[in-house]
């Protein structure tokens, strides 16, 4: 797939699956646009993007439950390469597990600002560019916790639902306008937001169990998940709006 001076703008790029996102993207020529609340990592994704032939990137601090700052990430974006061709929302947490009867009101609270209000203050400030275009390509990372229960993870799970809501809510609205939004469903991917060690400290077996779930027997690489993104940012998915992609290892089969 070639992405050559494509505008990518990715949220949650300092680490983990968007992070690797954004190495692929610069890999096949884009110009990457990497936001992240944390600075550090941040300006750690575009340094190594900078060192990719044919590629650049900037960074921009952004908390995606500011709409203000959001605001701000896609006015840079638009001030530095003029357009915004791929936009992958995929900054978000997770959370410790707990039974519904236990979440205090301030988790649940956190949860859904950054990981559904997030992506709406997002996808409208993008959609708002795209329609300027008259093209774009939306992808927002939910979960196979937005296809299905998890149990003692409710805020999370309520939160990934929305993600799929609201994409095909958004998919449907501006087709016509030649935007596609589309949403990636990752099964457990090892990630600093998922770290097998640390579950087992929480409850000694845990990871082994989840990974025994999933009829692969194994967890998901965030090359997996990346691999996904640029194929439905790309022309090979031209047709494609709408869609929740699982890639799961089978577990939602």
């Amino acid at each position: 797939m070639n992405f050559k001076n494509k505008v990518v703008l990715i949220t949650g790029a300092g680490s983990g699956i968007g992070k690797t996102t954004a190495l692929s993207f610069a890999a096949e020529g884009a110009k990457l646009v990497v936001a992240d609340v944390n600075e550090k990592s941040g300006l750690s994704t575009v340094a190594e993007i900078n060192q990719i032939e044919a590629s650049e990137a900037i960074f921009v601090k952004c908390d995606v439950s500011n709409a203000d700052e959001v605001a701000n990430m896609v006015e840079t974006a638009v001030l530095t390469y003029e357009r915004i061709d791929i936009a992958v929302n995929n900054a978000g947490i997770g959370g410790l597990p707990q039974k519904t009867e236990d979440v205090d009101h301030a988790s649940f609270d956190k949860i859904m600002s950054i990981n559904s209000t997030g992506v709406f203050y997002c996808m409208q400030a993008e959609i708002r560019q795209m329609l300027k275009q008259e093209a774009g390509s939306i992808i927002n990372t939910a979960s196979i916790a937005g296809l299905r229960g998890l149990p003692s993870s409710l805020p999370y799970v309520a939160s990934k639902h929305a993600v799929v809501g609201m994409t095909k809510t958004a998919a449907m609205e501006y087709a016509r306008q030649n935007i596609r939004v589309n949403a990636l469903c990752p099964v457990f991917t090892v990630t600093p937001l998922f770290n097998p060690d640390a579950l087992d400290e929480f409850s000694a077996g845990l990871s082994e169990k989840l990974k025994q779930g999933i009829p692969m027997k194994r967890f998901s690489t965030p090359q997996e998940m990346a691999d996904a993104t640029l194929w439905l940012a790309s022309d090979k998915a031209s047709f494609v709006t709408g869609l929740a992609l699982p890639v799961d290892g089978g577990i939602t089969a």
